[in-house]
């Protein structure tokens, strides 16, 4: 009974661990999307007490998407996570599948002979884990597939904007001329545009279904030039600048950290592949692991702490550009 009592505990201790650092994760991502929303605004504000006019829109503006993000929460996250994956599917089909999931890894777990807290963590994993984690990765692939082409998209517009082209018809013209993710928000953009949704209205839902700081920058600026009538074009030319200074520094700070990553997949992988090497070379003396009760919770505290390690060494080297 001692044994399942501390596996349940550890396995609890695990969750809090992992969900603090996702909520710190979001909470410092969305402080530093809106310092880049406001600018100097914020600057001028805590120094000064007195901004401009300019700067007065900017901070307004930043505060408006601030509160509007605040009565976002209350509708379903969810179904906001599956518009972002870029998936046509419900929220109801979701949980079908998710479903679907638990019941075949259970199942499995239950074929292969574990014990009863093995099966239930599977159960809870594959019903909870598995399906949030691939939403997770499909979102993730998409935003990387916009932001590849977003760059040549702004690029595109500021040279139809100083051609004479309203931004409306320079909107319609990327989304025709560009596909994937990025043509897709550009499309619906347009299509919200053309039946009377006003046009910062528009874009500001697309920053919502596509939540990067650059496409935040694009829906504040589209809201500036629409309150103000100021040169969209060179706005869109500096935040273009801005993505392509983005995208080097990346690549500069993943080869500089290539070196830690490798090592911490080597570190990783090294029990695993002990393990499977005494496996063929003395498989009674493993076996001892897998079929003893003692030897099952020592595993399973093993297997903990080594996903925590690997959690922490994965935040110690994941840096964010």
């Amino acid at each position: 009974m001692l044994p399942f009592i501390l596996s349940i505990a550890i396995f609890l201790v695990i969750g809090g661990v992992v969900s603090t650092i996702i909520l710190m994760q979001t909470a410092e991502k969305k402080k530093r999307v809106m310092s880049v929303i406001q600018g100097a605004a914020a600057i001028e504000i805590d120094k000064k007490g007195k901004v401009n006019a300019q700067d007065q829109r900017r901070f307004d503006l930043a505060k408006k998407l601030k509160d509007e993000d605040k009565s976002d929460k209350k509708s379903s996250d969810l179904n906001d996570k599956i518009v972002q994956a870029g998936l046509e599917i419900t929220a109801k089909k979701f949980w079908v599948y998710s479903v679907v999931c638990c019941v075949v890894f259970t199942a499995l777990a239950k074929l292969f002979g574990f014990s009863l807290l093995i099966v239930l963590l599977t159960a809870v994993t594959s019903l909870l884990g598995l399906p949030r984690m691939f939403l997770k990765m499909k979102i993730n692939r998409r935003q990387k597939l916009f932001m590849d082409d977003f760059a040549d998209v702004l690029e595109s517009m500021m040279r139809m904007l100083k051609a004479g082209m309203p931004v409306a018809e320079a909107i319609k013209m990327v989304a025709q001329e560009f596909s994937g993710p990025v043509g897709e928000e550009m499309e619906r953009i347009y299509d919200q545009q053309k039946i009377g949704v006003p046009l910062p209205e528009a874009v500001l839902e697309a920053s919502k279904r596509m939540p990067l700081t650059e496409m935040q920058m694009f829906a504040t600026a589209i809201a500036i030039q629409t309150q103000t009538g100021s040169s969209l074009s060179e706005v869109l030319q500096n935040l273009a600048n801005v993505i392509r200074s983005r995208f080097q520094l990346k690549r500069k700070v993943k080869a500089l950290s290539s070196e830690a990553k490798s090592s911490a997949m080597i570190i990783g992988a090294l029990p695993v592949v002990v393990g499977l090497g005494m496996y063929f070379i003395n498989r009674e003396y493993i076996e001892v692991l897998f079929f003893d009760p003692t030897g099952q919770f020592l595993l399973g505290c093993a297997v903990t702490w080594m996903g925590i390690g690997v959690l922490i060494m994965r935040q110690m080297i994941n840096f964010k550009v």
